[in-house]
C-alpha cells in the first residue's frame, strides 16, 4: 500500500508497525467519511482478525489495534492514529 509522508510520519510517531496497519486494511470496517475510507476494527472484526492470524501474532500487535486509517478514493494511506474515544460517524 502506497503512504504518503505524512502517513509514514505518523505511524512511525505512534509506532503503529506495518502488520497493524494492513490487518486494519484487510480485516476493518469501512466507512466512508467527509471524502475518503476510515478504516477501524470493531469487536466482530477483532474477533475474525484473531482467528485468522493466531493467537500469538495477534497478541503482539494488538495493542496497535486500537488505531483508524484513513486511505483517499486512490488508495494512497492519508493519514494513521490512536482511537481515544468512540468514532462518531
Amino acid at each position: 500500500m502506497y503512504m504518503t509522508n505524512h502517513a509514514q510520519a505518523r505511524t512511525q510517531q505512534r509506532a503503529i508497525p506495518p502488520l497493524a496497519v494492513e490487518a486494519l486494511i484487510s480485516y476493518g470496517r469501512l466507512r466512508r467519511h467527509r471524502g475518503a475510507d476510515v478504516y477501524f476494527l470493531d469487536r466482530e472484526s477483532r474477533g475474525r482478525l484473531a482467528r485468522a492470524l493466531g493467537k500469538v501474532t495477534y497478541l503482539n500487535i494488538e495493542k496497535a489495534l486500537d488505531t483508524y486509517l484513513v486511505v483517499g478514493d486512490d488508495g494512497c494511506l492519508i493519514t494513521a492514529a490512536h482511537r481515544h474515544q468512540r468514532l462518531k460517524f
